[in-house]
């Protein structure tokens, strides 16, 4: 839905192996994830991935190989109901990613490379980091019987991932759609930041337009639309704040990511829009991205 106009920065080679100060997940949540609802013997993560992908050769490998280069590891969500708000309530499964969805868990590893791509062309040796975590994620892969939402929600450092989703039918769709859920779970790691920082510019635009999508075209970080309404998604009535700032976030992947690619921007910067634009994306990167901002200044 918001592959369209995504911009991807090229692996060229593998990612880097684990250093000595990144984060990691603890081998009882790897357990959860690998050896839901059975016993296991194995005292480290990489068994776990092997018994857990024992059935799937190709699988197995990219498991292992996502694990060994971002820290990142790939198992299964518990059967729940979730309340899906507009969606209604809605049915998940554990659904590890292999056989027919083993391609998701290869979607998945793309994207996480990708991101490390990001970041290393973006932040270089000297430059000051970002305050924001891209690494050691633990991924639920679930399905939902009937249904196709949602294609992926976030909480702490995990990423539910249902391979029935409606976004998540293309690489670029779940490279777009896993970095959106990664600004969630730093968002969170925040104290919930983009509650507070934006949600006055944000509670002026809702006024301003109400209803009239037109209203929201100069406002809204990109094109997603909830197909039911017709409304842009970061403006989605019960949507909130935080699904704008997870869409402006996108919305930094893409320009900064076609910046480093091609020196400029095929179309108008977001903060050269209105004032509440400048405002949030000046705020988004003060806050997560050491203040890099490779698009020119606003003519």
């Amino acid at each position: 839905m918001r592959a369209g106009w995504l911009f991807v920065l090229a692996v060229v080679a593998a990612s880097p192996v684990l250093a000595d100060d990144d984060p990691r997940i603890s081998f009882p949540d790897a357990r959860t994830l690998l050896a839901r609802g059975r016993t296991s013997t194995c005292t480290d993560i990489p068994c776990l991935i092997d018994e857990a992908y024992a059935k799937d050769d190709e699988a197995r490998a990219l498991a292992q190989a996502l694990y060994a280069t971002t820290g990142d590891v790939a198992g299964t969500g518990p059967e729940e109901r979730m309340d899906g708000g507009y969606r209604g309530t809605i049915k998940l499964v554990p659904q590890l990613p292999i056989g027919a969805h083993r391609k998701h868990l290869a979607w998945v590893k793309e994207a996480m490379e990708s991101f490390d791509a990001f970041f290393a062309a973006l932040f270089p040796a000297r430059t000051t980091p970002p305050a924001y975590r891209w690494r050691a994620l633990q991924f639920r892969f679930v399905r939902s019987p009937g249904k196709r939402t949602p294609s992926a929600y976030a909480f702490g450092w995990t990423v539910a991932y249902n391979v029935h989703g409606s976004l998540l039918t293309s690489r670029a769709g779940v490279i777009e759609t896993m970095w959106h859920e990664l600004f969630h779970t730093n968002d969170f790691a925040h104290d919930a930041w983009s509650v507070t920082a934006l949600e006055p510019d944000y509670a002026t635009i809702l006024r301003r337009c109400g209803r009239k999508v037109t209203c929201f075209d100069a406002y809204a970080p990109n094109s997603t639309k909830v197909r039911a309404s017709g409304m842009y998604y970061a403006f989605q009535p019960g949507n909130g704040v935080r699904e704008y700032a997870a869409e402006l976030a996108v919305r930094y992947y893409r320009e900064q990511s076609q910046m480093v690619r091609d020196g400029k921007l095929a179309g108008r910067a977001f903060k050269c829009g209105p004032a509440e634009n400048a405002r949030s994306w000046n705020a988004l990167i003060a806050e997560f991205f050491a203040g890099r901002d490779l698009v020119p200044a606003c003519p």
